[in-house]
């Protein structure tokens, strides 16, 4: 989607003008993503704003223009001058999935002065100020795609994992679930890696050729993210090892999507992005009418391929 799409979307569902806390009018909840256009994000984005509708608050959502994968340090920066500038217009909640956590908890520090509570979402921040956070249970869900490569090769063989990073707290739970599932119900199962691609989908391509060329018994390779499922996709066309492997990702992006269709991914756990944004409102009201709320908020997951990836239920959360 190209940017003025985005920013045409964006302005006609949620940007409107801040209200006060205290004013007359619907409570405004401040939610601040990491990106605006990736697919993902448009989805929480529906999420946040069905939940706006059904619970009679007002949603502004802002986030980076600039991208954080070509420049993470630019983009953390501007985050926090959007949410600097939400605190300015004293939202009644504000919402944050932070790009650097450093950045924003000084910034919370102040939310907590102004009497603002915080929500995370997605992966929040680190910060006790966080009343809760609505995410996916990622261990859970790589749990699942363990289970479904076991069953896929018949409980024996090598498996292949290239993970996002070793530093976030979804990349670790992700690489936990999967190889800690394995290890524990499946002692057929031998667990080759894990590499780390650092979500660059090109880097894990060459992961995936270097452990498809070393190994001959590798009879699987599982991705824990989108650019990484991207990558093996990519490594197993270029050594048209397709009928030898079974590839199973995490979440749902375009290329993913095309390969559980046509067959060339067995199929893939995907995030509820939608449920994301609905829960994380939703949790922003609950703490506004005096309710408690939990500290984590799972929103949920799917397994899907070919037999149920155009189910209307599954199709409305794939982000591709």
């Amino acid at each position: 989607m190209n940017r003025a799409r985005v920013a045409g979307f964006l302005a006609s569902f949620l940007f409107v003008p801040l209200v006060p806390a205290g004013a007359a009018g619907p409570a405004v909840i401040a939610l601040i993503a990491p990106a605006s256009a990736p697919p993902f994000w448009l989805a929480v984005l529906r999420g946040a704003q069905r939940a706006a509708r059904d619970l009679d608050v007002t949603v502004r959502f802002e986030a980076p223009e600039t991208d954080a994968a070509v420049s993470p340090a630019a983009a953390a920066d501007e985050q926090a001058a959007l949410v600097s500038a939400a605190l300015v217009g004293s939202p009644s909640v504000l919402c944050i999935d932070a790009l650097d956590s450093a950045r924003i908890i000084p910034l919370l520090q102040k939310a907590r002065r102004a009497k603002i509570p915080v929500i995370g979402f997605d992966e929040g921040v680190a910060s006790p100020v966080v009343l809760a956070t609505a995410a996916t249970d990622n261990a859970a869900a790589a749990s699942l795609a363990a289970n479904k490569m076991a069953a896929l090769l018949g409980g024996s063989g090598t498996v292949g994992v290239i993970a996002r990073d070793q530093a976030s707290r979804t990349g670790i739970d992700r690489r936990d679930g999967f190889v800690n599932e394995m290890r524990r119900r499946y002692p057929g199962i031998r667990i080759a890696g894990p590499s780390y691609s650092g979500g660059d989908s090109a880097v894990a391509a060459a992961q995936a050729k270097a452990m498809i060329q070393a190994d001959p018994d590798l009879r699987g390779l599982f991705a824990t993210d989108e650019a990484s499922a991207a990558g093996i996709l990519s490594a197993v066309q270029e050594l048209d090892a397709g009928g030898r492997l079974i590839l199973i990702g995490f979440d749902s992006g375009q290329a993913q999507v095309d390969a559980v269709r046509s067959g060339r991914m067995a199929g893939a756990v995907t995030q509820d992005p939608i449920r994301i944004g609905y829960k994380t409102v939703e949790a922003a009201v609950d703490v506004l009418n005096g309710r408690r709320v939990p500290r984590r908020i799972d929103t949920g997951f799917h397994w899907y391929d070919r037999t149920n990836i155009d189910d209307p239920s599954i199709a409305a959360i794939l982000h591709p």
